[in-house]
């Protein structure tokens, strides 16, 4: 009887159980699968010796200063619209409503407004240089002017949720921590060091976790701002949509797959090490 309990149980769980290994276990397993076959049908690891040639390296260079650099200018502003958040000053719930906006907007919409922002002819950026006596500029004439346009687009798009986190906890410091450093005489560059960081840190950790798994797989603003332009910017997810469309699925799939294992040995190596250090 109580084995036919267990059993029964169990049956509560299956449908968990097949979601996982239909939507999540079978499709890492086909990657792995298909990445070891050629066009022909053969399984070797030619896909993964092609990789070396081809620009896998680059796009993850590219990806990772993109990420990078927008997670550093999101981090920046959204301390400083929590700052002005928390506190009770007049418009603030206008300022709040203002600033939520963007994240309210698709990607996609977001992505074509600052084409046409920083469109190289008649863009509203060159409008507004030319008005200021300022030459104008082409934004994607090279390979970083084309990142920071992704980056000052990605960061006006995905701020509001950075801020939203830091405020959050921004609230849970109490008064009284900055109350008795301002009357020992600690200004507020030091009371925002010593106990504003230290108080905030678990929740800039979660805030860039959030937004560092999505950086890492940005992939429709630099489609839209600036197409498939190897040359300019080429990111990780570029490198499978081009290759699962234009070359082949195997080797879209050992491109993602090897750049997962790059990933994951660069933490084990760089946690390990830290570990390792302590001891």
């Amino acid at each position: 009887m109580h084995r036919y309990r267990n059993y029964r149980y169990m049956v509560y769980v299956l449908p968990a159980l097949a979601y996982v290994a239909v939507l999540s276990f079978f499709p890492a397993a086909s990657v792995v699968f298909y990445s070891f076959k050629t066009p022909r049908g053969v399984y070797s690891i030619s896909n993964y010796e092609a990789i070396s040639k081809a620009g896998l390296l680059t796009s993850i260079g590219n990806t990772v200063i993109v990420s990078f650099g927008a997670l550093l200018i999101q981090l920046f502003f959204a301390i400083l619209i929590a700052n002005i958040l928390i506190k009770s000053l007049k418009g603030n719930k206008l300022f709040s409503t203002i600033f939520i906006l963007p994240y309210g907007i698709s990607t996609v919409v977001s992505a074509f407004i600052f084409s046409l922002i920083f469109s190289p002819v008649g863009g509203f950026a060159n409008s507004t240089l030319y008005s200021l006596g300022i030459h104008s500029v082409d934004w994607y004439s090279t390979k970083y002017s084309s990142m920071g346009v992704v980056m000052f687009a990605d960061f006006w798009k995905n701020t509001p949720l950075v801020a939203l986190i830091l405020m959050g906890g921004m609230s849970t410091i109490p008064p009284s921590l900055n109350e008795a450093a301002s009357v020992d005489g600690a200004g507020s560059l030091r009371r925002f060091i010593h106990i504003t960081l230290p108080n905030l840190a678990p929740f800039i950790a979660i805030a860039l976790l959030i937004r560092g798994v999505s950086e890492f797989n940005i992939f429709a603003l630099p489609l839209i701002l600036i197409g498939y332009h190897p040359s300019l910017i080429n990111t990780l997810v570029y490198e499978y949509f081009i290759y699962s469309s234009t070359t082949y699925y195997s080797y879209a799939a050992a491109s993602v797959l090897l750049a997962i294992i790059v990933v994951f040995a660069f933490i084990i190596i760089k946690f390990g090490g830290a570990k390792q250090y302590e001891k």
